[in-house]
């Protein structure tokens, strides 16, 4: 058994998260994690809303509520969209809890103790028409590296390369359009050129590994090629104080959001510890150099994910050039891997929740239920490459995949043994035709899991798709309805005992995928209960005597193994009802007028 840590990125709470946000962290990491756990490891699945920083700031002052409201809002929606969506977190929390104020203080006052926190004065922007600070993700220009039109203060999302808002030709504010006044402020900067040689070692070793996506390691390579002291405070008063003498009291001196977001992986795993009563099992997953860790995200975030968080980890170990000793939390693991996802687009464009163009997961949630997504994302998402969400495809593979593949096997198996003997016969003699059908499904447990464990969840569900292919392939060689003689009977039982067998090894191997209809066909085939286990949402007290706020957890102690299970005879089988819904397809065009309608952004929540 190896412990696994499954980090899933922070969804940010300043709105409801769209099915781009969910095909880049959270139904990877579901799936990897769901099948983790079936193989025998002890997963640790966390996450939380990320509710620092300027674009709560902003928001809320639009709307007339403090930032804490907004969060706590957009706080709730979010944990109830993703235990719907069935996402077996261990603990989803949030980055307003004490504890994470705690955890957070701690890392920044280790990395500062060590000497990798330095004060530098730079220049910082200020809004002449307010006098308010400007942070810099909401200052814009183009690029000085590559020309990029769009640029943000703090980095060029087209080449990655981080810049500083002085550097922006033609800077202007993202709030109103103004060019923006820059002032002397003063700041800690995460020495970055000090931990470069140790971050260098470490992706070194990460890429020999062989196991990382090549355009992963190769940004994250060039990450190094013009490292430079990052700032790790901002002129804000949404945020972390600073817990260093001279600096704790300053109201408008603040933790930069990326800077503590990351740290929420080790709050929440400690969150988690003290909720079960275990306080320092959380160490398990942190300071064992056997544990594995897995960071799921965008590609947007490699660079927090395979440069600032391992040069903050690194740096509170006294791992880089400046030396140091590890604090109270010992020397922490780096990440076995980046797990970072491209992007999904819809409809051709930009997923833009400004512009109206998105479709919230909420909405798909009401509409379509949560597996036909699931299955969308698996299937056609934006694993390896960017991809295309369309209506049309949408309802097409739920149609002829879903409901024509792999729902028409489950219901024509049951019908046809409820119909005939009304619960799962014996087997007589098997025939070769019936022992490769059974070496097809059995040897998929092999294929699919290996598929699943070097995150390839494209590849993964396709081998499962085809096995199912092979089963109602079987279904067409085999003509069970045609066998209606009394001498027959025998060879009837044996074909559908086959089908029964080979429906509940399918309903596994599909089960980190499609959770909620593996339950679904788990009732169809005669069972009880819950086949896998699902995430439930709960509200619980800050342990530190802050507001009360909602979790999604879950007791996975009742997740199967990933195996064949011999199904058993006399297992009754009752009339089934389909598991998955065919969708008109006249729905593709009501939903591309409903994303040019004006109000087609109202489900904000």
């Amino acid at each position: 058994m190896t412990h696994v840590l499954s980090a899933v990125a922070w969804p940010y709470a300043n709105g409801p998260r769209h099915i781009g946000h969910v095909a880049g962290f959270g139904v990877p990491s579901d799936v990897f994690s769901r099948f983790m756990r079936m193989a025998g490891h002890d997963v640790l699945m966390v996450s939380g809303t990320d509710e620092h920083g300027t674009p709560i700031l902003v928001q809320a002052d639009k709307e007339g509520v403090t930032p804490r409201a907004l969060a706590d809002r957009f706080n709730a929606v979010i944990a109830a969209d993703l235990t719907d969506l069935g996402l077996a977190y261990d603990l989803f929390t949030r980055t307003t809890t004490l504890n994470h104020y705690a955890v957070a203080q701690e890392l920044f006052t280790g990395d500062w103790r060590n000497g990798y926190m330095i004060e530098q004065t730079t220049r910082g922007a200020i809004s002449p028409s307010t006098g308010r600070t400007l942070p810099d993700r909401y200052i814009e220009g183009t690029c000085p590296i590559c020309g990029y039109g769009e640029a943000r203060g703090d980095q060029c999302d087209n080449c990655g390369n981080q810049l500083d808002a002085t550097e922006l030709i033609n800077p202007r504010s993202r709030i109103n359009g103004e060019t923006p006044e820059f002032v002397e402020t003063q700041h800690f900067f995460l020495d970055l050129p000090a931990l470069a040689d140790a971050i260098g070692e470490w992706l070194a070793g990460r890429e020999a590994s062989g196991t990382w996506r090549p355009n992963v390691i190769n940004f994250s390579r060039n990450l190094l090629a013009d490292v430079r002291p990052r700032a790790m405070t901002r002129d804000l008063d949404w945020g972390i104080p600073v817990p260093i003498d001279g600096w704790r009291d300053q109201p408008t001196k603040r933790f930069y959001v990326w800077f503590d977001a990351v740290v929420g992986y080790l709050s929440a795993s400690i969150e988690w510890a003290r909720r079960v009563g275990e306080p320092e099992r959380w160490r398990e997953w942190w300071n064992d150099p056997e544990a594995l860790s897995y960071y799921f995200q965008g590609k947007d975030n490699i660079t927090f994910h395979a440069q600032v968080w391992p040069a903050e980890l690194l740096a509170y170990a006294g791992k880089g050039a400046r030396g140091g000793e590890p604090g109270v939390y010992g020397v922490l693991n780096l990440p076995t891997e980046v797990v970072a996802s491209e992007f999904m687009t819809m409809e051709g464009k930009q997923l833009s929740t400004s512009r109206g163009h998105v479709i919230y997961v909420r909405d798909v949630l009401d509409r379509y239920g949560p597996d036909p997504l699931r299955y969308f994302i698996c299937a056609a998402g934006p694993e390896n490459q960017d991809s295309d969400f369309t209506w049309a495809e949408f309802i097409q593979r739920n149609n002829s995949e879903l409901v024509a593949g792999w729902g028409n096997l489950v219901n024509r198996t049951a019908t046809m043994i409820h119909k005939s003997f009304g619960q799962i016969p014996p087997r007589g003699p098997l025939e070769p035709v019936d022992e490769a059908l059974l070496a097809t499904v059995r040897a998929g447990f092999e294929t699919v899991g290996a598929l699943i464990g070097r995150h390839r969840q494209k590849n993964a569900i396709a081998e499962v798709m085809r096995i199912v292919g092979e089963a109602n392939r079987y279904v067409s060689e085999t003509e069970p309805f045609k066998l209606k003689n009394a001498d027959q009977r025998e060879r009837l039982g044996t074909v559908l005992h086959v089908l029964a067998q080979a429906v509940s090894d399918l309903n596994t191997l599909m089960s980190p995928f499609l959770p909620h209809s593996s339950n679904s066909v788990h009732l169809v085939m005669g069972g009880s209960g819950e086949f896998v286990p699902m995430p439930r949402l709960e509200q619980v007290e800050d342990l530190d005597g802050g507001p009360g706020y909602p979790v999604i957890t879950g007791d996975y102690s009742a997740t199967p193994t990933w195996e064949s299970r011999p199904v058993v005879v006399g297992t009754p089988i009752a009339k089934p009802v389909p598991v998955f819904v065919k969708f008109d397809p006249s729905v593709v065009q009501e939903e591309i007028d409903r994303l040019a309608a004006p109000d087609s952004s109202a489900a904000q929540g």
